[in-house]
């Protein structure tokens, strides 16, 4: 018979369990450290001083107190079961992702996995598991997460505003964005189906977004007149085309689809409002997802606009 293994003195067990928790955000897999030598009583010997907490079947913190940011993502994947992987906002999180923080963890599991229900984790059974993504906490890449974020948002602000994020801090590309909505198997409703679509075709496919052919029947269904559409003016930059304009009046409305919000559009989009004023015009500027998700607010304000400077009110 081998002889019985040594136990680990408290420093060994310190520092080898530290090793492999810096890389986890605080927490270990009980796997993990057992490959460490640090067997399953030593670790109820530092549980039971109070040096290190139990989180789970699995998870391990080598501290006290509660897991945190990363360490809450590895326990939902330890915890959930086999093959789990991050999905929706907690894999954006984890991707680089800011600005927008998830009220849960979702994780996605294969469905034939035996799965296990963890507290602040959302399971979600998949028969096809979407492409994982890049190294570390085991996580479905952006454009899928992105859009299952999207479909499982709690509202169409959220649903847009995230679509948003991942294209303004380059996490992705939109046309990887619309391969992983053309391939999706999530289920979805039909309402935030077609919210998804028109957001998508909105942000990452300029050519078709909302133009000003729907903008003109929003503006007649509020007793304006139908604007001018594409009007050419030249300004010290170069010639320029407004979205619409009521040339009558120096009103002009221009549609900013997403990439407007994209590297140095922003920039290039105040010099040219900035010229277009300076040259005696007025102009509203009104994103198109903005448009999509309160037409109503955004139309007050152009409605007010042409009844103000139509009666010659500075």
């Amino acid at each position: 018979m081998p002889p019985p293994r040594r136990r680990l003195s408290r420093r060994d067990r310190a520092v080898r369990a530290d090793a492999i928790a810096q890389i986890h955000g605080g927490v270990a897999h009980r796997g993990d450290l057992r490959k460490r030598e640090v067997t399953r009583a030593d670790v109820r010997t530092e549980v039971a001083a109070g040096r290190w907490t139990r989180c789970g079947r699995h998870t391990v913190l080598i501290g006290t107190g509660r897991p945190t940011g990363a360490a809450l993502w590895w326990r939902a994947v330890w915890e959930s079961g086999s093959g789990s992987r991050l999905d929706g906002l907690a894999a954006l999180e984890a991707s680089g992702l800011t600005g927008f923080e998830a009220p849960a963890i979702d994780v996605s599991i294969p469905s034939n996995n035996r799965r296990h229900r963890v507290q602040g984790v959302r399971l979600h059974q998949r028969s096809l598991m979407p492409p994982a993504g890049a190294a570390g906490v085991p996580r479905v890449d952006v454009p899928h997460a992105a859009v299952h974020a999207a479909v499982w948002a709690a509202t169409d602000r959220q649903a847009a505003l995230v679509l948003c994020l991942v294209l303004q801090q380059r996490l992705t590309t939109p046309s990887r964005l619309l391969e992983a909505w053309a391939a999706s198997t999530v289920r979805v409703r039909r309402e935030r189906r077609a919210l998804v679509d028109d957001v998508l075709r909105d942000l990452c496919d300029g050519a078709h977004s909302l133009g000003e052919l729907d903008f003109a029947s929003m503006c007649r269904a509020r007793g304006l007149p139908e604007p001018s559409r594409q009007v050419v003016r030249t300004l010290p930059g170069g010639r320029v085309y407004l979205d619409v304009c009521w040339e009558d009046i120096g009103l002009a409305v221009e549609i900013d689809g997403g990439q407007h919000a994209l590297a140095l559009n922003t920039v290039d989009d105040a010099l040219r409002q900035n010229e277009i004023v300076l040259g005696g015009s007025r102009v509203l500027r009104i994103p198109v997802v903005g448009l999509r998700l309160s037409p109503d607010r955004f139309m007050a304000q152009v409605v007010d606009a042409h009844r103000r400077w139509s009666r010659g009110v500075a």
